[in-house]
């Protein structure tokens, strides 16, 4: 497990075997092999692999990941959820483009790859910058796997709190928006016990 102090010589090695710019189907098998890797990467070490391997490419998606790409990030986050989360999810709510490939691509690994946990993570990191359009399907997908189950899956209070709090603040900004409508009425169908 490579601690904080090597991880510049973990960027510099990841540089040198030129991970960032790699074929595609090279990336999946070194993910497959980052999967039996003993000991585990410790957390700064799968935060780093994890933005050398996807950040660039994640970034500048202008079409639909390859499946070779799909696989590689399926197989990271499962391993890695918590540093993919944190360093790949990060990125796309802050990039100033209005992409659409990379909302997308969050909502197919919320919708298929991500652990519970780190659904709740998305949402966290999502209500925590401003709303946008291109966000709120990333939102629509956390509800969608809250309900998905079984066994259902309860945000807990403080962020269930957060969400509504969000939604009702941001409401204006979102007056002629369907994406805006269909996620309160989901909230509302889901969450009807809790909405007073």
């Amino acid at each position: 497990c490579l601690c904080p102090l090597c991880c510049p010589q973990l960027e510099g090695l990841c540089s040198f075997l030129q991970l960032s710019t790699c074929p595609e189907h090279l990336l999946g098998r070194f993910c497959s092999w980052l999967l039996v890797l003993t000991p585990e990467l410790s957390y700064t070490s799968a935060a780093v692999l994890a933005e050398q391997l996807f950040l660039k490419r994640v970034l500048s998606l202008a079409q639909p990941p390859s499946r070779h790409l799909m696989a590689a990030l399926a197989s990271f986050c499962s391993k890695y959820p918590q540093p993919f989360c944190r360093v790949l999810v990060a990125a796309v709510l802050r990039e100033p483009r209005e992409g659409v490939e990379q909302p997308k691509l969050m909502c197919e690994l919320v919708e298929e790859c991500l652990e519970p946990d780190c659904v709740q993570l998305v949402l966290r990191q999502v209500l925590e910058v401003p709303l946008s359009e291109r966000l709120l399907p990333i939102v629509q997908a956390v509800l969608g796997r809250q309900v998905r189950g079984p066994p259902f899956e309860v945000l807990p209070p403080e962020l269930f709190d957060l969400l509504v709090l969000t939604l009702c603040r941001q409401a204006p900004a979102f007056a002629t928006s369907l994406n805006y409508a269909k996620l309160v009425t989901a909230v509302l169908t889901i969450y009807q016990s809790q909405v007073r």
